[in-house]
């Protein structure tokens, strides 16, 4: 989730997101870290948006703050767009990193993710701000994989965990340190059709508003 900002002296539209990291995996350098990966990610296409007989080049600012104590009725009653509240952790039942829902802004990460590409986090904020997954999960032939095609999709042999693997075998789909952001991710945004008040702030995505418990094996 986050909070949209048009500057018009600076000629950009400006994504405003904080994370407030926590669970007994989460640190300070972790929680920079997650920032940083998700800046950088989503940053890459320096993008263009024309709105309202402007030009103006859209940018995310990420903030990370490792925040141990958290307070759950911080994450129940926020009611400010651009704060986004994450559980890290080893154990994930499920064994994978996930948002609460379609635009949101909490969810739960498992550490190893994190740890084997900075995708990760990159792909879980795109579904913060509103994005799904795409119906076509066999890109073979479309090249680089958009962030927001999730593992096990089939892509062309030099983006697979393995490039000699058969498509969709063992090794044999997307190795998500190759999918990267896309203008189709940009677009996909629909930033064009933000509601913007007479400050020209807008909220991008959803309060799911939910503090996680430790996940605990059975």
């Amino acid at each position: 989730m986050g909070e949209a900002e048009l500057n018009r002296s600076s000629s950009e539209l400006i994504i405003h997101s904080v994370f407030y990291f926590y669970g007994e995996a989460a640190s300070p350098e972790l929680s920079i870290k997650i920032a940083d990966d998700i800046s950088q990610c989503w940053n890459e296409p320096q993008a263009i948006i024309h709105l309202k007989h402007q030009d103006y080049r859209i940018r995310f600012q990420i903030e990370g703050i490792y925040a141990p104590d958290l307070d759950p009725e911080k994450v129940w009653y926020n009611d400010q767009p651009r704060l986004n509240y994450f559980r890290v952790e080893e154990y994930i039942t499920g064994n994978i990193s996930f948002v609460d829902q379609i635009g949101c802004n909490t969810g739960y990460f498992k550490l190893a993710n994190l740890l084997q590409t900075p995708t990760t986090a990159a792909h879980e904020y795109g579904h913060t701000l509103g994005l799904v997954h795409p119906k076509n999960l066999d890109i073979r032939g479309g090249g680089i994989p958009c962030i927001m095609h999730p593992r096990g999709t089939i892509v062309d042999p030099p983006f697979q965990y393995s490039p000699t693997a058969l498509p969709g075998q063992d090794g044999g789909t997307l190795d998500p340190k190759y999918r990267k952001v896309l203008p189709v991710d940009i677009e996909a945004l629909k930033l064009h059709k933000l509601d913007f008040n007479q400050q020209g702030m807008a909220t991008v995505g959803e309060f799911s508003s939910m503090y996680h418990e430790k996940h605990v094996p059975e």
